[in-house]
């Protein structure tokens, strides 16, 4: 068996009521949590990355915070969110976690995207992790379809992974965005699945 699940920031910030919510994001979270216990022995591993960032400063220039130091573009800056130890960073609550087999933060301090820029709290990336287990294809799904997610799976092609992803477990901030980044993910070679 060597394939992955990654499941890209299903966190309270990217949920409905958070800071950055979008819609759909609960659903997400509930369908990760339900495609876990009816096929998580499918996975070799389970992957689940968190936005981490931190309290202090604009963790380079990622975020803005209105007035002076400028308004958020909603493109390269953005309102703080996932701020390490609060109830935003958290997973969504519908989002089970004990079948995660390693948890990647990101961010810490600087801009990140894909969770192949984070590591685990013991120093590894996805990149060892996948290579060390021998995995060739990965399942991805989370949020944003137009922002994390995208740069999940192109970094995953890149390291030369078979990527799916899962068409009913993303959420993206917006629908043309999110249209835009999965035609550019299927140019690049992804699988888009439309079900679990």
């Amino acid at each position: 068996m060597t394939r992955a699940l990654l499941i890209v920031d299903v966190q309270n910030d990217f949920t409905e009521g958070g800071v950055l919510g979008v819609t759909g994001g609960h659903a997400v979270a509930e369908g990760v949590t339900r495609l876990l216990a009816e096929r998580g022995a499918d996975y070799a591993m389970v992957v689940a990355s968190r936005d981490w960032h931190d309290a202090e400063g604009d963790n380079g220039g990622h975020f803005a915070f209105g007035g002076a130091t400028g308004q958020p573009d909603f493109v390269d800056t953005w309102p703080p969110h996932c701020v390490a130890g609060t109830e935003g960073a958290e997973y969504d609550p519908g989002f089970e976690t004990s079948a995660v087999t390693h948890h990647v933060k990101k961010g810490q301090g600087r801009p990140a995207y894909s969770m192949f820029e984070g590591a685990t709290d013991d120093g590894e990336t996805v990149a060892q992790l996948l290579a060390d287990r021998g995995i060739e294809t990965v399942d991805v799904v989370g949020i944003a379809t137009d922002h994390c997610v995208r740069a999940t799976a192109l970094d995953a092609i890149e390291h030369g992974q078979h990527v799916r992803v899962l068409l009913d477990l993303v959420a993206g901030v917006g629908a043309e965005s999110s249209e835009a980044a999965l035609a550019e993910l299927a140019h690049a070679g992804a699988e888009l699945v439309e079900r679990a």
